[in-house]
């Protein structure tokens, strides 16, 4: 494994901690004002703390399996899961999540070699990422949508559109590309595509047709989807300001809406 050396000195400041390559170390408040670590500490590990604590810091292994085809087969064990259960065997979509769960949790520790505390923390903090933000974000837009089409004006909203024009190709820019990106940052997460395929199905459209298209459509708006979720998830993994990411994404979305 490869190491790497660290000098120390009484110069620098007592109570800090230092982030170096892949681990971090807290200096000991001692009389001296210095703490002198390990001679030598693998890169990817931790040194430990003074006082006996250690702090855990887990690197992951992209091609664990020395070998690069083996290692994204088992990488995409999860996805094959997923998709398989619901493509293939028709089995609900909130088991067919459970199964592609377990199937991310046993490839992690079994073949990349994630510790299970770390693994279980993970899995743990996702759900309750998607639970609270994105489920709350999701629930309001289907409470909006079911008000709306209970009440009749859903049915009025959609009668407006379709009375502009007669024009096949017209509806489809106004549901599928216009409405569509106004419930894609309202909502996200799918809700575009379920709401304006519904619509152009009831326009005449075949079913294929129009959730095809109505996918299309949706690639567009993505990144502002949700109230702008994924830019500020990228902003955030990144360590890159907002504002400029979403400046950049502006520029580049008009170029995209033009292809799709």
């Amino acid at each position: 494994m490869e190491r790497v050396r660290r000098s120390w000195s009484t110069d620098d400041l007592p109570g800090l901690a230092d982030v170096t390559a892949g681990f971090s170390i807290k200096r000991d408040l001692s009389a001296t004002g210095t703490f002198r670590p390990p001679a030598e500490v693998p890169i990817g590990a931790c040194a430990p703390f003074p006082g006996g604590n250690e702090a855990t810091m887990w690197s992951q292994v992209y091609d664990p399996l020395n070998n690069a085809w083996l290692s994204t087969a088992a990488a995409a064990i999860p996805v094959v899961v997923l998709l398989g259960a619901l493509g293939f065997f028709h089995i609900k979509a909130h088991i067919a999540a459970l199964m592609g769960l377990a199937a991310s949790l046993l490839v992690a520790i079994a073949v990349f070699g994630m510790p299970a505390s770390t693994a279980l923390s993970s899995a743990t903090f996702g759900a309750a990422n998607g639970l609270m933000p994105i489920g709350w974000i999701i629930l309001n837009v289907i409470f909006l949508y079911q008000l709306t089409e209970r009440k009749g004006q859903f049915a009025i909203l959609r009668e407006s559109i379709t009375g502009v024009t007669n024009d096949r190709r017209l509806q489809l820019l106004l549901i599928a590309f216009s409405f569509g990106a106004f419930f894609e940052g309202a909502g996200g997460f799918g809700t575009p595509v379920a709401v304006t395929g519904a619509m152009l199905i009831g326009l005449g459209f075949s079913p294929l047709a129009a959730s095809g298209l109505s996918l299309i459509a949706n690639t567009a708006p993505v990144a502002y989807g949700a109230l702008g979720t994924p830019v500020i998830t990228l902003a955030k993994v990144t360590g890159l300001d907002v504002m400029q990411l979403s400046a950049m994404v502006g520029r580049q979305l008009p170029l995209f809406s033009l292809i799709v």
